[in-house]
């Protein structure tokens, strides 16, 4: 029964520590009580405090020094990607020539159900599905998978999608990105996607799915991408509009698409 629950207390005790790092009650520099005062003041064995302490050393938070103790450094691991929303789709070919991408599945199989639905595709018309993992500064930090129909699809290689950002290919071959409907969630990483971002199971992720129209309203593109919270951030610019009584925010005039990402410390990173 311990083994089943101690590392669940290892993780409570990493997320303590970890927000007390991130939102600066632990400065820069401080160093934490040793392991035997952690395991005290929190009712813990050595071994899950050395756990805790593992998986923030892991993240960069803290460093360990033998005969010394374990002390708090700032993040320095890649900088999150911060995407902005109002300049979506611009934004996203700009993000992909700034970033390294890694392609795990390129293959054309029958559409799912929801993905056909979704594409609004003909009956019994098919799709070439990818499956990537996107790098910033040699890191991981997104998983994504695309649906996009066949005849899109052939227009480019294998070799094309593991060199050049999918929206390029498709522009190129003639296809014009209209509009995009998308939904933001959160989930937890399963086995697969957690070893491709290099996360333990079970962390959290931000979710998207979006799909892309042409100016015929047919769908281009079905994409579902997982994102480490860590390393990845939306952004959007919002103005108030509207008479007295009915003021409301709406989205600002959009941006232009930066080329590289917004570099900020990733405790400061806008909400999503």
């Amino acid at each position: 029964m311990t083994s089943a629950i101690e590392p669940h207390k290892a993780r409570r005790l990493y997320l303590l520590l970890r927000d007390q790092i991130t939102s600066g009650r632990l400065p820069n520099g401080a160093r934490l009580p040793g392991e035997p005062v952690l395991a005290a003041d929190h009712g813990l064995a050595r071994v899950t405090v050395r756990r805790a302490l593992d998986l923030l050393a892991g993240e960069g938070l803290v460093r360990r020094r033998p005969g010394s103790g374990t002390f708090v450094q700032a993040p320095a691991g890649p900088r999150p990607v911060v995407a902005d929303l109002p300049n979506l789709l611009s934004g996203l070919i700009a993000m992909g020539r700034a970033t390294g991408v890694r392609l795990l599945s390129f293959e054309y199989v029958a559409a799912p159900a929801g993905i056909a639905e979704a594409l609004l595709l003909e009956p019994g018309e098919r799709v070439q599905r990818s499956v990537r993992v996107r790098l910033i500064d040699g890191q991981p930090f997104s998983y994504l998978t695309t649906h996009v129909p066949e005849r899109v699809g052939l227009s480019y290689s294998e070799a094309d999608l593991a060199a050049t950002p999918l929206l390029s290919l498709m522009e190129r071959s003639g296809v014009v990105a209209d509009r995009a409907t998308q939904a933001i969630g959160a989930t937890l990483a399963g086995p697969e996607v957690a070893g491709a971002l290099d996360l333990e199971v079970g962390s959290a992720l931000i979710e998207l799915t979006r799909v892309v129209f042409d100016p015929s309203a047919r769908g281009v593109e079905h994409l579902h991408a997982l994102y480490r919270p860590d390393r990845y951030a939306f952004q959007m610019d919002l103005v108030r509009t509207g008479d007295a009584g009915e003021r409301r925010w709406t989205p600002a005039i959009p941006r232009p698409a930066k080329s590289e990402s917004t570099r900020r410390p990733a405790h400061r990173r806008p909400a999503p």
